[in-house]
């Protein structure tokens, strides 16, 4: 077998492992939450407000194990952050994996895990989540994929090309439309929020083991990094508008958050992710649409 099979295998098989790992830390989690509440009420005592349980989906905004650039003991990203905040501590089951799209997120096997992971009492005490987190779309426009949607800037382009960036909003808000009857035959009624991210800056910063996602494409269309950063700007504001048509339509039970306009430039590690204290700084918009949701429990 080729090496670089094997090296794909031991990275499907690594991801995997990842994955089951949290699951089991997780299971674990609801098991002392269960028995604590039991034993409570056996011995007459006052049972404390349930944390909220949530189901967490997405890229690397949900999964980052870096601080900033540098290797880090633990992830730094929205759910790592959001663990730790408001006034009862949500409890997250993370399927999340950085690198994906939003097309990944809800290809077949992904979903399958979705579904199972719905579908197991042990992961929930009343049956199903709280309410779903999916963060997706941000791999869809970035990395080498992005050149595919730029104008050439010597032909007299305008930046995002005019005909094929709608198609790519277009696929990116299927992969939320069957994200969104997924929980209607699984977990009906479980709100799903998700986020815009934030102004990412294409100057090339990237930590050692990947990037850059914007800088290289932009140069070989023909774009400054200046000019660059309107580009992807513009990509931004039109993501958000296509995931705040998704929220409008109440059917979806879909709560947008919004991010954009969060981070300061000094906020951000590289160009695509923050520094810990810009997630944190996300995940605070995150507590505050759960509180608005979920009064008292976050």
């Amino acid at each position: 077998m080729r090496q670089s099979l094997v090296l794909k295998q031991q990275l499907q098989e690594s991801i995997k492992s990842e994955i089951a790992q949290r699951a089991q830390q997780h299971r674990a989690k609801m098991a002392i939450l269960r028995n604590r509440d039991v034993h409570l009420r056996a011995n007459g005592g006052a049972v404390p407000p349930k944390p909220l349980l949530l189901l967490a989906h997405g890229d690397s905004w949900f999964d980052y194990p870096l601080n900033g650039n540098a290797l880090a003991l633990h992830s730094t990203d929205i759910i790592a952050q959001l663990e730790n905040m408001g006034a009862v501590h949500p409890v997250i089951m993370n399927l999340s994996h950085y690198g994906d799209s939003s097309s990944d997120e809800m290809a077949l096997p992904k979903q399958q895990r979705l579904i199972a992971c719905l579908q197991d009492a042990t992961n929930w005490v009343n049956g199903k989540p709280d309410a779903i987190l999916f963060s997706g779309g941000g791999n869809d426009i970035a990395g080498d994929k992005f050149c595919i949607f730029l104008d050439d800037a010597g032909a007299g382009g305008s930046g995002l090309d005019r005909q094929r960036f709608p198609r790519l909003l277009a696929m990116i808000e299927a992969s939320y439309l069957d994200l969104f009857a997924l929980r209607d035959k699984y977990a009906p009624g479980v709100p799903i929020f998700g986020h815009c991210y934030d102004f990412a800056i294409p100057n090339g910063s990237h930590p050692a083991c990947a990037g850059p996602w914007l800088l290289p494409s932009l140069a070989f269309a023909g774009w400054t990094a200046d000019q660059g950063g309107a580009i992807v700007q513009q990509a931004l504001i039109a993501f958000a508008a296509t995931l705040r048509a998704l929220a409008a339509a109440p059917a979806n039970n879909f709560i947008l958050i919004e991010t954009q306009g969060t981070l300061a430039s000094t906020d951000w590690a590289n160009e695509l992710h923050p520094y810990p204290a810009g997630f944190k700084k996300l995940a605070a918009r995150f507590v505050g649409a759960l509180g608005q949701r979920f009064s008292g429990h976050i």
